[in-house]
Parts: C-alpha cells; sequence; structure tokens
C-alpha cells in the first residue's frame, strides 16, 4: 500500500471541522482503549488537526505534520508504525515466523503458513476485518500493520492463502514520511 508512497501522492491536505476532529478522536478512542489516557496528548483538542487525501482512497491523520493514523475509505483507523513503536500494546498481535520476516518486508500479504508455523503466534481473539500488529519472531518490535482477511482461528483451521493485507511496513514510503510538509 505504501510502498512507493511519497508527498507527490497526497492530493489535498485540509484543516479539519472540530465536529470532525471530535468523531476521527472518538472512533480512535473505540478502536484503541489503551490510548486513552494519551489521546489528548497525541490528538491535542486545541492543535488542528489535518487529513491529508491521497490516491487510493487513504486518508492520513497529522498533528504538527507528522502522520499518526491511517484509514482506507472508511474503514477503521490504523496507526503508523512510529506510533505503534511508542505505544506497543494498543493492538492485538500475530506472530511471523523468521521465514517470513524478508517477505514482509518487502511488501508482502501474510500468508497463513507464516502464522501458524512453530516460530509463528495467533491471538484466537482477532476477528476477521480487524487492524493488527505484525510482530516477528525474535523481534521486539512490530515490523508491519495488517488488517485481517480472516479470523485468528479460520487462519489455523485453513492454513491456506492470504490470511491478513498488510497495510504498511518498516522502511515503507510511510515509515520513510516522518512529516508531511
Amino acid at each position: 500500500m505504501f510502498k512507493k508512497f511519497s508527498s507527490e501522492d497526497v492530493s489535498s491536505q485540509n484543516q479539519v471541522k472540530a465536529s470532525v476532529q471530535r468523531k476521527i478522536r472518538q472512533s480512535i478512542a473505540e478502536e484503541y482503549p489503551g490510548l486513552e489516557p494519551v489521546l489528548d496528548d497525541l490528538l491535542p483538542k486545541k492543535a488542528p488537526l489535518i487529513v491529508a487525501k491521497c490516491q487510493n482512497h487513504l486518508n492520513l491523520v497529522l498533528v504538527n505534520s507528522v502522520p499518526l493514523f491511517f484509514n482506507i475509505r472508511d474503514g477503521p483507523y490504523m496507526p503508523t508504525l512510529r506510533l505503534l513503536h511508542q505505544y506497543p500494546d494498543i493492538m492485538k498481535k500475530l506472530q511471523v515466523d523468521r521465514g517470513a520476516i524478508k517477505f514482509v518486508l518487502a511488501g508482502a500479504n501474510i500468508m497463513c503458513p507464516g502464522l501458524t508455523s512453530p516460530g509463528g503466534a495467533l491471538d484466537d481473539e482477532v476477528e476477521a476485518e480487524t487492524p493488527v500488529a505484525i510482530m516477528a519472531e525474535g523481534k521486539q518490535h512490530a515490523l508491519a500493520i495488517g488488517f485481517t482477511k480472516m479470523s485468528a482461528k479460520d487462519i489455523r483451521a485453513i492454513n491456506k492463502g492470504i490470511g491478513v493485507d498488510n497495510m504498511h511496513y518498516l522502511n515503507d514510503g510511510l515509515w520513510k514520511m516522518e512529516r508531511l510538509e
């Protein structure tokens, strides 16, 4: 998704009205209850919240030019990896085995066998169409953010095909874009 992403892919940046800002805050608070204590620091009520519209129906939520969240069309907001590394426990986690790491870092979607093999780990509470952090065997930080195509139970049972869509991974265009001027 963000493989070749750069500031040229941003078609418009608009400061949003207070009502829209409240709606964004509310949906982020509902999706990530773990962020509740720091939400006022992350998305200050007084600071202007900018929504950058990009190609492929992608929206970036910016505070002080720093991308913090993104979503596609009207889908759930997902944190950027930089934000996830600061607050690692806000998302449910799935772990891929060592063999999958280089493919995930090249932007590949996460296949079921990479999650069900001995080095992988699944959280059975994860439902289909849920934003998840993709961890790697033996690594401390998340290497990608994904959106599940099937529930964890189905991933384990079917064990074939794509289990998680790779939305944003280490060193992609969004990761390199620390600020959007």
